[in-house]
């Protein structure tokens, strides 16, 4: 049996093509991982962006005095709800701020201010003082706060790092949502929760409706629908705003 060198090259020729290929396609298809493994890891959800988190921070309520500095009933109210509010969430002390300048009537304000808040059951300490006003012609009015567990939104809304409408960068061509998008829905969504801590667990379940659940129980007994009966009542388009 004769040796051709001649094949033997061709052969090792297509062999080291076939090896160059695999390579290359061995490294291909670990750049394709690596690339989405990186995108995978970034997010574009909103609520990663702006999330909503539990922080220690003053609750204050803004109370304009009347005549004479008369608290009518809708400031009364307001102070009940704000007491109520700091029994649930606050600590420390109450803190009356009183304008510095332009405040009529503010001294008999703030006695009645204290006076609403004993009669709520409040036995704490009540801290006085005053704030600056800017602009004495604007009505200043006496501010309450205490801090105490709130919900609040982490980022600053409002904010526009990028000019989405440019074209002259790839800031409007990447198709993802805007920096500030989500932010002002966060912390509407934070102010509207009345407990904060609903943020971070669920509450406990509340008890059973048992006569519910014995209705439904016979229903299925004597082969009935243990369904709700909803009876609708529709009207002709053409009777309404008729008379």
């Amino acid at each position: 049996m004769s040796f051709n060198p001649t094949v033997s090259l061709l052969k090792a020729s297509k062999l080291r093509a076939v090896c160059l290929a695999g390579a290359a396609a061995i490294s291909l298809a670990g750049c394709v991982t690596d690339s989405l493994e990186a995108t995978s890891n970034e997010t574009d959800d909103y609520h990663d962006r702006h999330p909503i988190v539990l922080a220690q921070a003053p609750t204050t309520l803004d109370i304009f005095p009347g005549g004479q500095g008369v608290l009518d009933k809708g400031s009364i109210d307001d102070i009940r709800a704000f007491a109520a509010r700091y029994r649930s969430m606050g600590s420390g002390r109450i803190v009356i701020l009183s304008p510095s300048v332009g405040g009529y009537g503010t001294r008999a304000a703030v006695d009645d201010i204290r006076r609403v808040l004993a009669s709520t059951g409040l036995r704490g300490s009540i801290g006085l003082g005053s704030y600056p006003v800017a602009d004495p012609s604007l009505a200043s009015p006496i501010r309450l706060s205490f801090r105490g567990l709130k919900a609040e939104v982490v980022s600053r809304c409002g904010q526009w790092p990028h000019d989405i409408a440019s074209g002259s960068t790839l800031e409007g061509w990447k198709n993802e949502s805007y920096w500030n998008f989500g932010c002002a829905t966060q912390a509407m969504l934070a102010a509207q929760v009345d407990d904060p801590r609903d943020f971070a667990r669920a509450r406990a379940l509340g008890p059973s409706d048992e006569e519910m659940r014995l209705r439904a129980i016979g229903a299925v007994r004597q082969g009935q629908d243990p369904g709700t009966n909803w009876k609708v009542q529709l009207t002709a388009i053409g009777q309404v705003g008729g008379n």
